[in-house]
């Protein structure tokens, strides 16, 4: 009887307790709240001189309200509505516009019944990393073939672009 009531009270003892208040891990470390009034960020360091430490400021970045991008929103608009007046067939950019949402969505649903199937995306994988490696060793390794493939760019380009 006396053994049972001694493995009982050591169970007791041994079962950690939780607080019910916590709110926050304990794996995380405490983070100390920022104060996001100032408006400069400074990281100090630390020289051992003769009279004791003294704080340097090794940089300092300010935050600035006024606008440093180079792009114009109300310029790209305007530029916009004047390429979409001077087109002549809107119905067509329209069409071709709606076939190539209706293309990227019926791909999306292909990639997607490929990807169920259990074995065919990891086939999938070792034909593009064997493509991939392929293209490198063809087109990228070697000077020459750098430059034939500068030339078949070139070439594609002037096609397009209706000057060949």
């Amino acid at each position: 009887m006396a053994i049972s009531v001694a493995a009982s009270s050591s169970m007791a003892v041994m079962v950690p307790r939780v607080p019910a208040l916590s709110t926050r891990c304990s794996a995380v470390p405490y983070l100390p709240p920022r104060s996001f009034g100032r408006s400069s960020f400074t990281v100090p360091l630390k020289l051992v001189s003769g009279n004791g430490l003294q704080k340097v400021e090794l940089m300092k970045t300010r935050a600035s309200s006024e606008e440093t991008s180079s792009i114009d929103t109300n310029e790209l608009i305007t530029d916009l509505k004047e390429k979409w007046d001077g087109l002549e067939n809107k119905s067509t950019v329209l069409i071709y516009g709606g076939g190539a949402i209706v293309a990227v969505w019926l791909s999306s649903i292909v990639v997607g019944a490929i990807n169920s199937v259990p074995l065919l995306p990891k086939v999938m994988e070792l034909v593009g990393l064997g493509y991939t490696g392929w293209f490198v060793y063809r087109y990228l390794l070697f000077k020459s073939s750098r430059k034939e493939l500068a030339e078949d760019i070139e070439s594609l380009k002037k096609k397009i672009a209706g000057s060949e």
